[in-house]
């Protein structure tokens, strides 16, 4: 029986994807799943934290998890599983109101989690697995 291969994908500023702060891919695709890292609140052309609170970092995060799921040919409406970190839970009806923006269709599964400290002094990251159809990443195609 043959398994499918774990495929690694790291993306650079000019496919509006910020650098790495460790030692990561920014995605895997692994059968018909992709694999998203958590997406920090950074700015793909400085590197550096986006200011202006949660929801500007909130939207930064998505810009930066569409970005990722654009070279696969995918948007939030492929996302299956969405995790959600959180600095300050008093923050978590403001970012539910930006996040409901995120999705057309029907909304994924999701966990939502206070934590004690983000990378760069985020208040908020965000991973996620998205379905791939027949297509491949875009470059494939």
């Amino acid at each position: 029986m043959s398994h499918p291969a774990k495929q690694t994908f790291v993306f650079t500023p000019a496919d509006g994807v910020p650098p790495q702060v460790g030692p990561f891919a920014h995605a895997v695709r692994f059968g018909d799943q992709v694999f998203v890292t958590g997406q920090m609140p950074t700015d793909p052309a400085t590197g550096r934290l986006v200011e202006g609170g949660l929801v500007a970092q909130a939207e930064q995060v998505r810009a930066n998890l569409a970005a990722v799921l654009a070279q696969f040919g995918l948007t939030f409406d492929d996302a299956l599983h969405v995790r959600v970190y959180l600095t300050d839970f008093a923050d978590f009806d403001a970012f539910n109101e930006a996040y409901r923006g995120w999705f057309r269709g029907p909304l994924p599964a999701r966990t939502c989690v206070g934590v004690s400290g983000l990378a760069v002094g985020a208040v908020v990251e965000v991973d996620l697995v998205a379905g791939v159809g027949a297509a491949g990443p875009a470059g494939d195609r």
